[in-house]
């Protein structure tokens, strides 16, 4: 299909290129040879004025017109060949400009397909499971109301699972077109951090992790609303993969230009081959290193990183095995 525009993009870049080329020429070819005809007529005039030559009763001495078909046989030569060079180079650097020119468009319709594959795969697990449990609960003809309840109990849970999926990829589609809709204005971004401590502290106190802050009030150019939904995925995900009794660590501190925000914590770390790909959508760390059966879909980091990017900001990730991770945030002011 690229193969095909780009072929098609580079003849179009030529057609226009040689089109210009021509018009040109042919505009240098007219000139020239009237400047030589008219050249050669005042050198003719003058050397019948000196008397080094007679006069032709019919018209130009035959030597200057012999002389002038000559100049206009080489312009002719040479604008050919310039338009044969301008013809293979403007091919080579067409084909080259429109590779590079559809290349961006290439990447991003792929990125769509491969959006479209995953987020289709990683529905169709919660709602192959939804079908099955609900399938086994009315084949059962000795079924409880316990029973029931503990069916309708885990359905919910997978349809939970998929209202944060649509969610997530409802809100990753309206940041990949660049947060277009997006409002933005001062922002706190102390308020910011406490809001998001607040919402994620009974998941916290639940596997009884502490979460310390240490933030000082720096306000930002933002919009609250999705720094907040940023905030929100860094500190879940540090309580998700955190073991029982250990702890988080928020802090924000500034240099000239920007808000450096770290949320660290000390649980399982994440190993040197993956930290190349935590960003990536639905990409998850080996989950054998994790007692607990960590829920999610691998969309979190990789919007909480294109939050980030539409607020002109930087991430960087370091960790360590069995001892933790760190995120740091640099938004500028």
């Amino acid at each position: 299909m690229f193969k095909s525009a780009r072929l098609k993009l580079t003849g179009w870049y030529l057609v226009i290129i040689m089109t210009i080329s021509l018009t040109f020429s042919a505009v240098i070819y007219k000139g020239v040879t009237f400047e030589f005809g008219r050249r050669l007529n005042i050198i003719e005039r003058r050397l019948i004025f000196e008397e080094r030559i007679p006069r032709s009763p019919i018209g130009p001495q035959p030597f200057f017109i012999e002389d002038l078909e000559e100049a206009r046989k080489r312009v002719l030569f040479i604008l050919f060949y310039a338009n044969g060079a301008i013809l293979i180079f403007s091919g080579l650097a067409g084909y080259l400009l429109a590779g590079k020119t559809l290349r961006p468009i290439e990447r991003t319709l792929e990125e769509q397909k491969r959006f479209v594959a995953d987020a289709s795969h990683e529905m169709r697990t919660p709602l192959t499971a939804l079908k099955t449990s609900m399938e086994v609960a009315l084949r059962d003809k000795k079924i409880s109301l316990s029973g029931a309840k503990k069916v309708i109990k885990s359905n919910l849970e997978d349809i939970d699972g998929l209202q944060t999926l649509s969610n997530n990829l409802l809100s990753l589609a309206n940041y990949q077109s660049n947060g277009q809709s997006l409002v933005f204005g001062s922002v706190e971004m102390a308020e910011v951090v406490k809001s998001a401590y607040r919402k994620i502290l009974p998941l916290a106190k639940k596997k009884g992790i502490e979460i310390n802050l240490k933030v000082k009030k720096q306000k930002v150019k933002g919009n609250k609303e999705s720094l907040e939904q940023m905030m929100l995925i860094f500190l879940d995900n540090a309580v998700k993969y955190t073991p029982r009794g250990g702890q988080v660590w928020v802090e924000t501190k500034q240099d000239r230009r920007n808000l450096i925000i770290k949320i660290k914590d000390n649980g399982i770390g994440i190993s040197q081959k993956d930290i190349p790909h935590v960003f990536e959508r639905f990409y998850r760390v080996d989950q054998s290193r994790s007692k607990d059966n960590v829920a999610g879909f691998g969309l979190g980091l990789s919007l909480a990183k294109r939050i980030i990017e539409i607020h002109k900001g930087t991430v960087k990730v370091s960790s360590v095995l069995g001892k933790g991770t760190t995120f740091t945030v640099l938004i500028p002011f």
